[in-house]
């Protein structure tokens, strides 16, 4: 059962970490009446109100992202958080002026605001419940169902994911696998924490949710989070049942009972783009039970190996029998 060492090893993220440096940049929380405004000088400035204040913030110097390289760093926003005074030392904020251009970019989801900048470029606000717990748990503290204020800025392409379900141990377990890519190279950090929250800016959180599932009760609940493999950016989940006392996981107090597997009626993953590029998420359709007398089911697996195999990740490949 090495898989589900695997798994438990690389799955258990989403609370233990907590950085805006890593991916479409963390601005607040619980924010509303978002505004985005940009200028000819590639600034950014949102205003918006959050804990009863308005606020301005100047958001500028960055743009896409870089591949992963060890030792150097992803690009990173610079924030004023004073609405330009910090930089211009002045109420830059009343004279910003700027504009937001019809957004003509691509979908994306959990859009406050998206404008087009003068440049051709893209900026958007997105506003989501990072912080949900894992293992299905209904929020027990404010910080735990804030809704994130994220901003990125992009030029064309935007993070990709590819998502395929399979079986494990001999159709006892339902997988999803897939790989992260961004402009055709692999997405991926070079290293973790005991519980699998990365430790460079390079790292990103891929974050399932599974909905109406029946370990959980109805509605969205988020399953875990993982990070995609070194080098290859392949991910790979199994639907196994976890101790939330064991691995990092944060639960309720006293909910100490083993939980799932948060097989659903269907699955969303969701990741912050490399760099300061934006948010994505892919819908994701659950399998049936595996039945070793259906030839269906047994050809669609040999074909889901060889697939998985084809990526060249050798630490996903536990549990299958091609």
């Amino acid at each position: 059962m090495a898989r589900i060492g695997v798994a438990i090893s690389i799955a258990l993220a989403a609370l233990a970490w907590s950085s805006s440096a890593f991916g479409a940049q963390l601005i607040d929380r619980n924010a509303s009446g978002v505004k985005l405004m940009l200028n000819q000088r590639n600034e950014a400035l949102l205003t918006y109100r959050a804990a009863g204040k308005l606020k301005h913030v100047l958001v500028w110097g960055a743009i896409d992202a870089a591949q992963p390289k060890k030792g150097f760093h992803q690009v990173k926003f610079k924030v004023d958080y004073a609405g330009g005074w910090g930089k211009y030392h002045r109420d830059y904020s009343k004279t910003f002026g700027g504009q937001c251009l019809p957004y003509k970019g691509p979908a994306l989801p959990n859009v406050v605001v998206a404008c087009t900048a003068p440049d051709g470029s893209y900026w958007a606000a997105q506003q989501w419940p990072q912080a949900l717990p894992d293992l299905g748990f209904t929020p027990w503290t404010p910080a735990l169902s804030a809704q994130w204020l994220e901003i990125s800025h992009w030029s064309s392409d935007i993070v990709k994911i590819t998502a395929y379900s399979d079986w494990v141990y001999s159709g006892r377990f339902q997988e999803i696998f897939g790989q992260i890519t961004y402009r055709g190279q692999p997405v991926y950090g070079f290293g973790t924490t005991s519980v699998g929250a990365p430790t460079d800016s390079f790292g990103r959180l891929l974050y399932l949710d599974t909905f109406n599932a029946a370990a959980y009760g109805s509605g969205w609940r988020r399953e875990n989070s993982f990070v995609p493999h070194n080098p290859t950016g392949v991910y790979c989940y199994g639907f196994y049942t976890f101790d939330p006392t064991e691995g990092g996981y944060v639960h309720p107090p006293g909910q100490t009972a083993q939980r799932g597997p948060g097989i659903g009626e269907k699955y969303r993953l969701t990741m912050a783009g490399p760099g300061v590029t934006p948010n994505v998420a892919l819908m994701v359709d659950p399998l049936h039970p595996f039945n070793a007398s259906n030839p269906d089911d047994v050809g669609y697996q040999k074909a889901q190996t060889a697939l998985l195999q084809s990526f060249g990740d050798k630490s996903c490949m536990a549990g299958h029998h091609a």
